[in-house]
């Protein structure tokens, strides 16, 4: 039997795999539960609505001016964002109005007039106005349903294929599972921070999706490396041992990236860029949940899943040896 390397770290992910388990169970729960007790809030995007967008000098109090907008449409609930209007080089606010129906022609112009009246001094005008009906965004939210779909059966297939001498499809599957618990858990986040889902939960999904399949792969594949050099090593050594050669470099690369979306923002937040904090700070919720999934869900639950197939009779692909 050959003897394992020491390495710079010894944790023991296979010894307390009940317990990572448990914990991203937890999390998942409650990021399930947080539907109801939160209420998750569609954007137009998937439900349908209106979108106006004005230009203005200056600077505006978001939340003042969404107490102006909803008070001027008669209490109806609207969504505020700011950005820069890349064609004219202005502030860019926008009003979004989630609703089967829209906004009619005269409650648009109504907006328009008590928000030119009372914020005159920052000189806002109408940029654009346009209406997304809602069976454009329930196409839009199947569209993406598919693309995951297809995006996951492709990912099973090519990890089975690179992979098989150490568990194939299996090891597909748990890579899969370990992608479906990042994604319930930025959910989740969304939801408690009040957050629509919209565009920017798509871009953080499937970014994290990127971040989180690579850091597996790369535990995937040192698993592969190990396993020719110490063949006669059990299971869970081989895997703790090759999820702690990849420990440092997972936790460099996601360190290295959560500090830049933190940075981001910081910068968002002191100007007051509302669209870009839906991004950084989900996204920054998200790389720490998908580097945590790579290292103590994928492995752990493909070792689990080999065991109980070698307790059935079947021999675990892992413990094969090459000739």
């Amino acid at each position: 039997m050959n003897n394992a390397p020491k390495t710079k770290f010894n944790l023991k992910f296979m010894e307390n795999r009940k317990t990572l388990f448990i914990i991203s169970g937890c999390l998942i729960l409650f990021s399930i539960l947080s539907t109801f007790i939160f209420k998750a809030k569609l954007d137009i995007q998937f439900k349908g609505g209106t979108l106006i967008s004005y230009i203005y000098t200056g600077d505006i109090d978001v939340n003042a001016f969404q107490r102006d907008a909803e008070e001027a449409l008669g209490g109806l609930s609207v969504k505020v964002t700011t950005g820069t209007d890349f064609n004219t080089g202005k502030n860019n606010i926008q009003v979004s109005l989630v609703s089967n129906a829209g906004l009619t022609a005269e409650k648009q112009i109504q907006l328009t007039n008590a928000l030119e009246e009372k914020y005159a001094a920052n000189e806002i005008e109408l940029l654009s106005s346009t209406d997304v009906s809602p069976s454009a965004g329930s196409e839009f939210f199947r569209k993406c349903l598919v693309a995951a779909a297809l995006s996951a059966i492709v990912l099973i297939l090519y990890i089975a294929f690179r992979f098989k001498n150490i568990g194939g499809w299996l090891a597909g599957i748990c890579a899969i599972i370990a992608l479906l618990h990042d994604i319930i858990i930025v959910y989740g986040s969304f939801v408690v921070m009040h957050m629509s889902i919209d565009a920017n939960f798509m871009a953080v999904i499937l970014t994290i999706l990127g971040y989180s399949i690579n850091d597996t792969i790369v535990i995937y594949d040192r698993i592969r490396e190990n396993r020719g050099l110490y063949k006669d090593m059990p299971l869970k050594d081989l895997v703790n041992l090759s999820t702690n050669q990849s420990l440092v470099r997972s936790i460099n690369t996601s360190v290295t990236t959560i500090f830049a979306m933190l940075c981001v923002t910081v910068v968002a937040i002191m100007r007051g860029v509302t669209s870009i904090i839906s991004f950084s700070l989900p996204m920054t919720i998200g790389l720490v949940v998908g580097t945590y999934s790579s290292l103590c869900i994928a492995a752990p639950l493909w070792v689990w899943l080999e065991e109980r197939k070698g307790a059935k009779g079947e021999k675990p692909a892992a413990a094969t040896v090459e000739k």
